[in-house]
């Protein structure tokens, strides 16, 4: 039988933290909350979390520190819970490595739709969207879907599982410009239009790990007004 998924809350909100531990576990998930920033991050390698929702204002270390910490370390779904809604705070979020934010007040229905759209299978994902093959290349990089590997020129790329799947659905669509409402409808199941800053974000932190020169791409292109397109670079090229 499937363990249930754990979910770290760090949070100061005491009430927040343990409303949605009650929330979380009528839904089957196992949460561990925790108040300071800093003891969340000695608490982390022996929780070891399946995603964390991460506010921003923390006492011991800020959410961007803690989720900086975590990138450099592990691969986890991280959603920020942030009270501010200013752009500042939330691009610095998403650079620090969070995989998408909710802003306070949000309701549980939406909050725990962006939980499951982290938590489940890339694979189940793709298969949604009709992507048959597990392994193909794409230019200059071979992907594999089931392994959830992502290799150029012979070295294994480390991508989180959002810039995997990034990668994976503008390079199962070569040369076909997509918009960035498609992105977040295809990689982080928006049914509605939500921000386009999520796109762009992940954008620049997949070009920072797959691209020869990241200020220069060659694999993902911008269309200007439009969105994004896989360029699939050749081998040689």
């Amino acid at each position: 039988m499937k363990e249930p998924a754990t979910i770290l809350i760090v949070d100061d909100d005491r009430d927040l933290g343990e409303m949605l531990s009650i929330v979380l576990q009528t839904k089957s998930y196992r949460p561990v909350t925790c108040t300071d920033g800093s003891r969340a991050v000695e608490i982390f390698p022996t929780v070891e979390p399946d995603l964390v929702l991460l506010d921003i204002m923390l006492p011991g270390m800020d959410g961007i520190g803690i989720a900086r910490w975590i990138r450099s370390r592990s691969n986890v779904p991280i959603i920020m819970l942030t009270a501010k809604s200013d752009t500042r705070n939330i691009v610095e979020g998403l650079e620090a490595g969070a995989d998408d934010y909710v802003v306070k007040p949000f309701s549980t229905d939406e909050l725990l739709a962006r939980i499951h759209a982290r938590l489940r299978p890339v694979s189940v994902r793709a298969d949604q969207q009709g992507q048959e093959s597990p392994a193909a290349i794409h230019g200059l990089i071979e992907i594999n879907r089931q392994e959830h590997t992502a290799v150029k020129r012979g070295r294994q790329l480390s991508l989180t599982p959002t810039e995997f799947e990034l990668l994976y659905v503008l390079a199962s669509h070569p040369g076909e410009v997509l918009s960035r409402g498609e992105l977040l409808r295809k990689v982080w199941d928006y049914q509605d239009m939500g921000d386009t800053r999520l796109v762009n974000v992940h954008v620049q932190r997949l070009r920072q790990k797959i691209e020869d020169d990241p200020e220069n791409p060659r694999i993902i292109e911008t269309v200007r007004g439009i969105g994004y397109k896989y360029a699939a670079e050749r081998p040689g090229s």
